[in-house]
């Protein structure tokens, strides 16, 4: 029987394990690297063991580390979470050889389905459908293809190629992410199916020869390859589920599986679908099949690692829809670049639950931050998952998007607008998603807070500061702010809006304190609208807009004014009325959008470039981001090498435009 587990991960992963531990009376242990000591769930268990060193390398992929933390621990059994080692089969040899219990699948059967080349091979054997695919790029002529990486999957690796032309590259960029991710830059080419869909089953296999299918997700809003909206059940008709259930579990009785995994299919069009890949772990979408079922596949885990038989016998019946969003730190509308930070507040109203399923609908909220946590640049960008569970797949979706909507997410920028809009797009609500959504649906990308909404909430914002202002002030805090006995000149007060552009709020309060007027510059596109003020306290401003109530809450970081409305959530930040002096970059400077390692460089000075062309690609939080030429011209600078660090800000090139 397992007494004290030690989970080889981070972050939310790991407070979902300890979780269910706490449950059953298993103690805990946390490894951590040096950027992780404050985090939560170091805190939460119940004993914590440093690796020292900041980035994955360094800590959460060392076995002899991880091994040596279970010793000095006193633990007797290791879980792996969900990524850095959870499909390594040589972690979990080392594991089992170390004398400890494993809570996954054996070593054997990781490495059977970790090449994926080899994993299709001896599944197509075993009757799985699967697409044409190549391992030497060479012998590709039909067109599009998806390059993939052999060694890993969270679409690290994966490219879309339409042409020829482009393999070779596409190829190759693969390879150097795989090989930073996983260690391996092996890559694979298959055919790559229009508007397919991601439809994946859950199965759990027991030593006592017992593989079950525990129901199946769909998966198919992503963005780079990487899930960030999954439901169960999925919209499929009953005689196709039965076949993807069915296929799913030959294949895991083709490796003897035992422990959770799951099987990933591509859902064609024409109602084909074809294997994608195995994962030989829990996946991070795993709460949406805890909610229709009822199970908590943490504690099967557990029970299968100590050779118990499943409590089940058959696939179980599911109840109501449940619906994942992947919250994560990153700006959609600038390339999904990743975002670092403080995240000063993280509040998500109506949940139920953290970490497991509630007895009824509801929100439930796993998550690796609270507020005041850092963000930074060693790990991916996944916040928390926010699930709801309803009767229905539409009281899901409304419910998940008002939470979402509602919820305060102050102090690094997230996907947060976008995952609203799109629950409340048209098409998917309709179940008229696939894995193009994105592509198709360019709406989704816009801010929910509407141009016209800016003006609203800065003058909320200059209101909540100057109520501020007048709670602190040492003498006469009754008098309204702005108070003069001969009333001439307009309040004015400045911020930088989240595009970096400024606004100019200028009001001005009647002896009662009533708005007497107002006006932003830049102006809302229809004019300023009749606005009284209601109150307005430090952290709340209640506006009545052309009769009707607005509220909006207010929360002040240092400059930082963080304002959560009606319509939308808005971050400025206040300006001095004398600006500080600055540094004035060189014309057609590009600069690093956050701290990164340079990974390749593709032009050198005095190369002439057209708008577009790839100059530079930067790593941070995992995965590559390309740094493109703004105009024509020509590479005037290039400050920076190849494997060379680099800071927020620091001058990545110089391009002098046409």
């Amino acid at each position: 029987m397992i007494t004290r587990l030690l989970v080889a991960n981070r972050g939310e992963i790991a407070r979902r394990v300890f979780a269910t531990c706490r449950a059953l009376g298993v103690e805990t242990v946390a490894v951590h690297s040096d950027a992780d000591a404050d985090a939560p769930f170091v805190a939460e268990a119940d004993h914590a063991v440093r690796l020292p060193g900041d980035t994955p390398a360094e800590t959460y992929l060392r076995i002899d580390l991880i091994l040596d933390a279970a010793r000095r621990s006193g633990a007797d059994a290791v879980h792996p979470g969900y990524g850095f080692l959870a499909e390594n089969g040589e972690f979990a040899a080392a594991v089992a050889d170390a004398g400890l219990s494993w809570v996954g699948p054996p070593a054997k059967a990781i490495a059977a389905m970790g090449d994926k080349m080899a994993a299709k091979a001896l599944l197509a054997e075993a009757g799985v459908p699967m697409l044409p695919t190549w391992g030497d790029a060479d012998e590709i002529t039909d067109f599009p293809v998806l390059v993939k990486a052999s060694a890993g999957g969270g679409g690290r690796g994966m490219r879309i190629v339409r042409a020829a032309a482009d393999l070779a590259e596409a190829v190759a960029s693969a390879r150097r992410e795989a090989a930073a991710a996983f260690g391996d830059g092996t890559v694979f080419v298959e055919r790559y199916v229009e508007r397919g869909r991601h439809v994946e089953v859950q199965i759990f296999g027991d030593t006592h020869g017992t593989v079950l299918a525990l129901g199946e997700r769909e998966c198919s809003i992503q963005r780079r390859h990487q899930k960030i909206v999954e439901e169960a059940p999925a919209v499929v008709p009953a005689g196709l589920r039965e076949r993807l259930h069915e296929a799913a579990v030959a294949a895991g009785r083709a490796v003897d599986y035992v422990g959770a995994g799951t099987v990933e299919f591509l859902l064609a069009p024409t109602g084909e679908f074809f294997f994608l890949e195995m994962n030989t772990r829990l996946q991070v979408e795993h709460p949406v099949t805890e909610a229709v079922t009822g199970l908590d596949l943490v504690r099967l885990q557990l029970l299968v690692a100590e050779g118990e038989a499943l409590p089940l016998a058959a696939t179980p019946p599911t109840r109501g829809h449940a619906i994942e969003v992947r919250l994560c730190a990153e700006d959609p509308a600038e390339g999904w670049r990743p975002a670092t930070g403080t995240l000063h507040r993280f509040a998500v109203p109506r949940v139920v639950t953290e970490f497991g399923a509630s007895a009824g609908p509801g929100l439930r909220l796993d998550s690796g931050v609270v507020d005041g946590s850092t963000v930074g640049v060693h790990y991916d960008s996944m916040l928390a998952k926010l699930i709801a569970f309803g009767e229905t797949r539409a009281e899901a979706t409304r419910a998940l998007a008002g939470a979402l909507a509602g919820a305060e997410l102050h102090g690094v920028a997230t996907n947060r607008d976008l995952l609203v809009r799109v629950l409340r797009s048209g098409d998917f609500r309709a179940a008229a998603i696939d894995t193009g959504f994105l592509d198709r649906h360019p709406e989704v990308f816009a801010p929910l807070l509407p141009a016209g909404g800016l003006p609203l909430a800065a003058l909320a914002a200059a209101l909540a500061c100057a109520a501020a202002r007048r709670a602190d002030a040492p003498v006469l805090a009754g008098l309204p702010s702005g108070w003069r006995n001969v009333p001439a000149f307009a309040q004015v007060t400045r911020f930088a809006g989240p595009d970096g552009g400024e606004i100019e709020v200028r009001y001005r309060l009647d002896r009662a304190g009533a708005l007497a007027e107002w006006a932003t510059t830049p102006a809302g596109d229809a004019g300023p609208p009749s606005v009284a003020l209601v109150s307005a306290t430090p952290d709340r401003v209640v506006l009545d807009v052309d009769g009707v109530r607005r509220a909006y809450r207010v929360h002040r970081v240092s400059s930082g004014v963080f304002v959560d409305g009606p319509d939308g959530a808005v971050s400025l930040i206040g300006l001095p009325r004398f600006g500080e002096p600055t540094v004035e970059l060189a014309a057609g400077s590009l600069v690093a959008p956050l701290p990164g390692t340079v990974t390749r460089l593709h032009v050198e000075v005095g190369r002439r470039v057209a708008a577009g062309d790839l100059l530079l690609t930067l790593e941070a939080m995992k995965l590559e981001h390309p740094v493109l030429a703004p105009s024509d011209g020509v590479v005037a600078e290039l400050p920076v090498a190849a494997g060379g660090q680099v800071d927020t800000g620091a001058v990545l090139a110089v391009v002098n435009p046409e």
